[in-house]
């Protein structure tokens, strides 16, 4: 082949005086275009080129760049989701005297901590008689209270985006009843709330409070003294003459 290739360019200085053009190379097949992306063991940064299996091996990196479902050759970013983190509790389960007056109250007659807690997780709903005596109710016939109160403390978790901890609802109120009853209470109490007032009355002290805080403002600005007015401007006397 080399021959053939060398007599056929001196015959074309021959006859044509001028050197032989050189002959094209063979042209790669083009490459298809997907978008599916692979690289071999020596240009990715973890591979081992020492290693001969590692340099036949190919790594596919196309989930990562695209997503399931995308069309050709769209490079669309990865979806993000919100994932909402709760809350830890803001007193412990065993931090019973941190309230004493609550604490006593809870020990003697748990319904009615129970009924405060109820009525304020249930936006007033249901009023706190009304759920004392159900829990009550159920702890003479069944003798186990935490039937009835462990689901309202999922629901107050529920609310306030709370860690269940330590452990479950109903192993916390099956275990320490009426220590899960003055955490919830304080929780409610640290958030604002006056459990003896009750929902309603919470809600109507809310709204006198902000109505209060409005008029203060109001008030403050219509004391000030109000902007001077700006002076005219000045005329200019224009005289006609002929």
């Amino acid at each position: 082949m080399y021959s053939s290739t060398s007599n056929n360019s001196t015959e074309y200085q021959r006859f044509s005086g001028s050197p032989a053009p050189p002959s094209p190379l063979p042209s790669e097949p083009p490459q298809p275009q997907g978008k599916s992306v692979s690289f071999t063991a020596e240009a990715s940064p973890n591979g081992n080129a020492e290693d001969p299996e590692q340099d036949n091996k190919s790594v596919d990196v196309t989930s990562e760049l695209w997503p399931s479902g995308s069309g050709e050759g769209s490079a669309e970013p990865p979806i993000r989701r919100l994932i909402k983190t709760r809350d830890p509790w803001s007193t412990g389960l065993f931090d019973c005297f941190d309230d004493v007056s609550n604490c006593c109250i809870t020990c003697w007659c748990p319904c009615i901590t129970f009924g405060q807690v109820a009525e304020i997780i249930d936006k007033g709903s249901t009023s706190c008689g009304t759920s004392g005596a159900v829990y009550t109710v159920i702890g003479c016939v069944t003798g186990c209270w935490c039937l009835y109160s462990c689901f309202y403390r999922a629901k107050m978790r529920q609310q306030y985006m709370l860690k269940e901890s330590p452990c479950c609802d109903c192993c916390v109120h099956c275990f320490c009843e009426h220590c899960a009853l003055c955490q919830e209470y304080r929780e409610l109490q640290n958030r604002g709330f006056d459990l003896p007032l009750g929902w309603q009355d919470n809600v109507d002290r809310d709204e006198g409070l902000a109505m209060t805080a409005n008029n203060t403002s109001t008030g403050s600005n219509s004391n000030s003294k109000p902007p001077l007015p700006l002076p005219p401007p000045p005329q200019v006397e224009s005289e006609m003459t002929r």
